[in-house]
């Protein structure tokens, strides 16, 4: 006994398997979640992790500039960023941003400069950008205008430090 199947029902059976086909494809296609936003995502924690970890491998030396203030002021050698003014660079910097990541590093300092400020990228050692709202000679100077720009942006930029040149 054979089955016998006509020429209409293997043309029907072609277009069912035809429109599961492009049905699986669409609908999978459309669960792809997008490879970009991952990376972004990836790339943003990788950052924190890796100044986390910085912050904890670096020296710091506390200053005592108020009796009632303990200002920790870390220390490295920096250059000025390719592009920027090295002469804007004195000893003690007050620094909002730490990045491995150039773009990262511009988008906050076209930020800073939308809004008044006149920041620097400058570039320690190990590769870490530093995006720097300001720079003094004097220490007492630095503090001040750290805990100004803390004000500033409250609660923004709490985590705002201290460096100083070591070169």
């Amino acid at each position: 006994m054979g089955v016998l199947i006509t020429q209409t029902e293997k043309k029907m059976n072609k277009m069912v398997v035809l429109a599961a086909a492009i049905a699986m494809t669409v609908a999978f296609g459309s669960c792809k979640s997008k490879q970009s936003a991952y990376r972004q995502a990836y790339e943003q924690a990788k950052e924190r992790e890796i100044a986390q970890a910085e912050d904890k491998d670096m020296e710091t030396r506390p200053i005592v500039s108020k009796p009632a203030t303990n200002v920790q002021i870390r220390q490295e050698k920096l250059s000025a960023y390719s592009g920027e003014d090295a002469s804007r660079l004195d000893r003690f910097s007050v620094v909002v941003g730490s990045f491995r990541n150039a773009t990262n590093a511009r988008s906050l300092k076209e930020r800073l400069e939308s809004e008044g400020y006149t920041p620097i990228l400058a570039e320690n050692e190990q590769g870490m950008l530093r995006v720097i709202v300001a720079s003094f000679p004097s220490r007492e100077e630095a503090i001040a205008a750290r805990e100004a720009v803390k004000e500033r942006y409250a609660p923004n930029f709490q985590d705002a430090w201290l460096l100083e040149r070591a070169n």
